[in-house]
């Protein structure tokens, strides 16, 4: 059988990878001409343009997130043509969506630590952006397999693919924040592909959010969340919030209040979230916080004299309101280092529009970092590291704990 893919970014590439693991041919393409994919063993590539004919003669598509709302396109998904619409899965699982603006990859986690520790077997996955291995991965794994319950993360720039090519029993929505706006072009039309996404779907929302009253009349369903009631291995409030999602959830499906409340408490914080590194007279905070939303919940937990963050990526201006919220605060010293993209110059623009009166300061690579934060821990209590750059984040965190043994 022979699968097209049409777009081939991070989401389309890792859709090629996992269609030859499991044994299509490909046709794949993309209109950029600098991919970095090559043909090979059933794989057949075209850059620079899309070979129609080539499409509807494969046996079934995979229209790539970033092109699903595009015109010439829509012709495959009314003639379900699609992936999503061949593949049947052995055993039709229980499907749990997670999306919102900041807290998913964790709430998807804790939730999956949960259903496990209960017995289910989970298919666990999302956006090849946010760390997994794709979409495509999971529409694969769950025909294949047998699972009860398929847990998929969803980006909330993804929100219409995931609709058409996901059937979600039930759909958890962590928050609503700044992030992403570029592509939503306002924070209405995000809410308005919220509210598609949901209509008529059974709905998990969280109890805090201003914004909930928005979706009452179109979901079938509603049950709420606000914040766990008891102390957990993780920082900050926002994740008792995303604790008691991830709680809801499992309650919902039937699992024991025992085994959510154990599971739980045993959760420890993922590879470049929110974690304390504790000094004998001082702590760091390290995580990425990419938007301004993200940033504000860590600065609302302590009073942070240092804060050293990463930079987003030339275009995502969106994400450069981390600096406007950092503004607000009366730290003395910001330091930048190049998180995504060395755009260090237009974080320190904004932060003196600001009138931001610490100091500011850049930092050039993650020893930097290290040694920096380690030499304000000596004479601040409170430490925080974050922004943009998550890989970066995880080998800064990494790097401060092996520095912090050694001594």
């Amino acid at each position: 059988m022979k699968i097209a893919v049409i777009g081939l970014g991070v989401e389309g590439v890792n859709a090629v990878e996992s269609l030859l693991n499991h044994g299509y041919e490909v046709y794949a393409s993309d209109i950029n001409h600098e991919i970095e994919l090559s043909p090979g063993e059933n794989l057949e590539v075209d850059l620079g343009f899309h070979d129609f004919n080539k499409i509807e003669n494969s046996d079934a598509v995979v229209i790539s997130p970033g092109l699903w709302n595009h015109r010439a396109f829509q012709k495959f998904i009314s003639d379900k043509k699609l992936l999503s619409d061949i593949l049947k899965p052995k055993k039709p699982a229980f499907t749990i969506g997670v999306t919102g603006t900041n807290g998913k990859t964790t709430t998807t986690m804790m939730l999956r630590d949960i259903l496990e520790k209960a017995g289910f077997k989970v298919l666990t996955g999302g956006n090849a952006g946010g760390g997994f291995r794709g979409y495509t991965e999971v529409m694969l794994e769950a025909a294949s397999g047998e699972y009860n319950l398929v847990l998929v993360e969803v980006c909330d720039m993804t929100l219409d693919f995931c609709k058409h090519n996901f059937d979600f029993d039930l759909i958890l929505l962590t928050n609503i924040g700044r992030d992403h706006l570029e592509v939503h072009q306002s924070m209405e039309n995000y809410l308005k592909s919220l509210k598609n996404f949901i209509k008529g779907k059974r709905v998990l929302l969280n109890k805090e959010s201003e914004k909930i009253g928005q979706f009452t009349d179109v979901a079938e369903e509603i049950h709420f969340f606000s914040k766990i009631p008891y102390e957990l291995n993780l920082f900050g409030d926002f994740n008792l919030e995303n604790a008691a999602a991830a709680a809801k959830a499992a309650e919902i499906v039937g699992i024991s209040d025992n085994i959510i409340e154990d599971s739980l408490k045993q959760f420890n914080a993922l590879p470049g979230r929110s974690t304390v590194i504790n000094l004998p007279h001082s702590r760091i905070v390290v995580g990425k916080t990419d938007n301004a939303d993200a940033t504000a919940a860590v600065l609302d937990e302590a009073e942070f004299p240092v804060i050293i963050l990463g930079t987003p990526r030339k275009g995502e201006l969106c994400r450069f309101e981390v600096f406007r919220e950092v503004s607000k605060t009366n730290s003395e010293i910001v330091a930048l280092f190049p998180g995504l993209d060395d755009t260090c110059e237009d974080a320190r623009c904004i932060l003196k529009e600001e009138n931001f009166r610490g100091d500011v300061i850049k930092l050039t690579d993650v020893g930097e970092v290290v040694e920096f934060a380690l030499k304000c821990s000596e004479k601040y209590p409170n430490v925080f590291i974050g922004g943009n750059g998550q890989l970066k984040i995880i080998e800064i965190t990494e790097s401060l704990k092996q520095a912090i043994s050694a001594k």
